[in-house]
């Protein structure tokens, strides 16, 4: 493993963090799916749980600026919260806010998360990955991961980007 952790196994596990299990809230943006009918949030929150997480939060709304305000700002002002997952809302139609809501909450941008998604999403759909917005955000000190609504992109995001570097960038936040 090098200085940077970019091995693998274990060794690089105890360097992105250990073990400790972190409190997600995750909020799906959607206009057609309802909390009961919405697969790429419910795969949300099924990976979280099987990385040794809990998912402190869950909830479903509107494709709307004021509505993805107004759930994740109460979510963020919480000790258990310690990150967050957005689904959906990242693509470039008029109806996609999540990352205009985001933006306009305050933090900072960290731009390597969705310079990696996109290339991840280049190699399984292709050209169409410059079309996501896909993002992280850090605010009120707390990581904001912002995925795109499909299943695919909810697991790439998962499973080959949060869960292993999610632990290391709250205990970097936490400093």
């Amino acid at each position: 493993m090098t200085e940077h952790g970019t091995g693998t196994g274990a060794s690089s596990r105890h360097h992105l963090g250990g073990t400790r299990s972190l409190g997600f809230a995750i909020l799906s943006v959607s206009d057609t799916h309802t909390e009961d009918d919405d697969p790429s949030g419910h795969l949300a929150r099924e990976l979280i749980s099987q990385g040794g997480h809990k998912v402190v939060h869950y909830h479903l709304v509107a494709n709307s600026v004021a509505d993805v305000r107004d759930a994740l700002e109460p979510w963020l002002a919480e000790i258990p919260v310690e990150a967050a997952i957005t689904v959906g809302g990242t693509g470039v139609s008029s109806r996609d806010l999540t990352v205009n809501a985001l933006e306009t909450m305050g933090g900072r941008r960290l731009d390597g998360f969705g310079e990696i998604y996109r290339s991840l999403s280049f190699h399984e759909v292709g050209a169409l990955a410059i079309i996501s917005r896909a993002g992280l955000y850090v605010l009120n000190g707390k990581p904001v991961f912002a995925l795109p609504g499909s299943e695919r992109a909810v697991r790439t995001a998962v499973e080959k980007l949060i869960l292993p570097a999610a632990i290391h960038l709250v205990e970097e936040l936490e400093r």
